[in-house]
């Protein structure tokens, strides 16, 4: 039986190559010549006796095994990763490397509220910050790419435990001078799904507006129109519809400059969870509770 063990490196090269298809690019991301990380696969694949990748010149394939083989070193890297933070965690309470990504509707109306206090009393914290989607943001949070994520539930996230941040009401926003007239709040019978503008798939913020709603047929309805809140604006400011607008965006002046008006949506629940979520049982979750009060405070 061999005793040969697969090295951290060489686990990490195999991983880069499986997400980004291509030599070169898994390369760059790995901060190594294309030569240094196709030899350590090479290596993997003889000392194991396997083929894990078919290559030609076109196309990099990972053969059945070697997916299965990915998806197993996704966990150990994941663990040996766990490893070092238990180590870090036995330190000074948010110090060294976090990695957070935070989804595109959260992070450029909450973040500079809560960072220059951060910085200022945290100067230990080595905060990296990632702006994913959703669905984006969770695979990074379960491959090991981030340590937490600062998300809007629900939204499905796998094995993973939460803190609360904050609750997030959502509003109803109308172009100047709308001829429906709009009362203080909105009730969701009102909205229109012919006019209803929201963000694209892959953005949570469009299933809890639906939610909230708690009409189906808006989401086969309504328009899908662009990658960010601020296009979704100027399209209600051009009176091309209707959109549904975060709490903490308004009051971050995502409608200054326009002639947007916005009121509460009456629903039984109108708001979303803001919430910091890490992957179940990690030995950083003290850290991540304490950082959660930080934002909290924020």
């Amino acid at each position: 039986m061999s005793t040969y063990l697969p090295t951290i490196k060489q686990l990490q090269y195999l991983v880069a190559l499986h997400e980004h298809g291509h030599f070169g690019r898994a390369a760059e991301a790995s901060f190594v010549s294309q030569s240094t990380l196709s030899a350590g696969i090479r290596e993997l694949e003889t000392l194991l006796g396997v083929t894990l990748v078919e290559r030609s010149r076109r196309v990099v394939r990972f053969t059945p095994l070697g997916n299965s083989v990915v998806e197993k070193a996704h966990r150990l890297l994941r663990e040996a990763e766990e490893l070092s933070e238990l180590v870090q965690a036995s330190g000074k309470p948010l110090s060294g490397e976090l990695r957070m990504s935070v989804i595109p509707t959260i992070a450029p109306f909450f973040l500079p509220r809560i960072l220059p206090r951060l910085r200022k009393e945290r100067p230990a914290l080595k905060l990296f910050l990632r702006e994913e989607t959703s669905a984006d943001a969770i695979e990074s949070l379960h491959h090991g790419r981030a340590d937490c994520v600062l998300l809007a539930l629900p939204f499905p996230a796998g094995e993973i435990d939460s803190e609360h941040i904050a609750n997030d009401q959502l509003f109803v926003a109308f172009p100047k001078d709308d001829p429906r007239d709009p009362p203080k709040e909105i009730p969701a019978s009102m909205i229109d799904e012919g006019q209803l503008l929201l963000l694209e798939d892959g953005h949570c913020l469009k299933e809890h507006a639906l939610a909230a709603c708690n009409r189906p047929e808006l989401g086969s309805s309504a328009t899908m129109i662009g990658t960010s809140l601020h296009t979704l604006v100027q399209m209600v400011d051009n009176h091309l519809g209707m959109t549904m607008l975060p709490e903490m965006a308004i009051d971050s002046g995502i409608l200054t400059g326009t002639d947007v008006i916005v009121r509460p949506l009456k629903a039984v629940n109108p708001s979303r969870e803001i919430a910091l979520i890490w992957r179940k049982n990690s030995p950083r979750a003290d850290e991540f509770k304490l950082l959660a009060q930080e934002l909290k405070a924020g």
